[in-house]
């Protein structure tokens, strides 16, 4: 795994923990442990689904053109 991708999850992995701890502490009646849980689960999952599409793994755009020209000469 790339140092990148490794930081962008930890990143997003710490500001899900941050939003949870901020719920849990509002003290919200309806805010039971069950609901948090789910909601921690959910923040997590879409924290780390965010990180993975703005890694920027994939290749920029502009090189397949020249990929292409270069292997048609």
């Amino acid at each position: 795994m790339c140092m990148q991708c490794m930081i962008g999850a930890m990143t997003a992995g710490a500001g899900a923990s941050g939003a949870r701890a901020w719920l849990g502490q509002r003290g919200l009646r309806w805010l039971t442990p069950a609901r948090l849980r789910r909601i921690t689960i959910a923040l997590v999952v879409a924290s780390l689904a965010v990180s993975s599409l703005i890694s920027g793994s994939s290749a920029p755009a502009h090189h397949a053109p020249a990929v292409a020209v270069h292997i048609a000469r």
